[in-house]
């Protein structure tokens, strides 16, 4: 969908820490290095489940890292995805409108720039066995729509 669009890199981001303002300063190197990789993107394309209605946790924690102040003196300071343009595509077997509405609340708060064209997938049964998600036909559109809007608003 981005082939030839846009350069796709993903975020390895398992060693941050929960979230705890005491570990703000000085900045762990785990912080350092995700802000710096996000600080690098013209946007951010989220694709995450949905667990019990609801952002996951991981998912949540990082969120609340990247919408840290980068100078602990000005609270209302720039942060790592300040005015990024981003977007969420959800992965689960129910629950996607609850998770998508706080996602629509959230990532405006946060103050990204959000593309609320969101994709919602059903995991197909056999994934559960296999560990093999399959895409329907009609989800491979919806992202493609989803990735037009993302690349518009990125002014591509």
């Amino acid at each position: 969908m981005l082939e030839g669009k846009a350069n796709v890199t993903y975020l390895d981001w398992k060693d941050v820490p929960m979230f705890n303002q005491e570990l703000e300063a000085p900045v762990l190197p785990a912080v350092q290095a995700v802000r710096d990789e996000v600080a690098k993107a013209d946007a951010i394309w989220i694709f995450s489940p949905v667990y019990n209605f609801s952002i996951p946790g991981p998912v949540k924690n990082l969120l609340d890292w990247l919408s840290r102040t980068l100078d602990l003196s000005d609270t209302r300071g720039i942060s790592a995805i300040h005015d990024k343009v981003t977007t969420v595509s959800l992965v689960a077997n129910g629950g996607h409108e609850q998770a998508a509405e706080i996602y629509r609340n959230l990532m405006p708060f946060i103050r990204t720039q959000f593309v609320d064209e969101i994709t919602y997938s059903r995991v197909n049964d056999s994934a559960w066995a296999d560990g093999n998600y399959q895409a329907t036909p009609e989800v491979l559109a919806d992202l493609k729509k989803q990735a037009t809007a993302l690349l518009r608003e990125m002014g591509v």
